[in-house]
């Protein structure tokens, strides 16, 4: 397993491929991990890792 890596909104946005609001649509939709302290989102990359592969057939753009 990889080391805890967090992304930010931008990063995860980067990493993924996809826009803020698809990310935003994921979190509240979807169930997407993400971790929230105030106004910053956080996402660890081995959750999202995991997450993108137990959904894959859902998230191909």
């Amino acid at each position: 397993m990889k080391e805890n890596k967090w992304l930010s909104m931008k990063e995860v946005c980067a990493y993924l491929g996809i826009s803020r609001d698809t990310v935003m649509n994921w979190i509240k939709k979807e169930g997407m991990p993400a971790h929230q302290k105030g106004r910053l989102w956080r996402f660890d990359v081995n959750e999202i890792d995991e997450w993108m592969k137990n959904n894959e057939s859902q998230h191909q753009e």
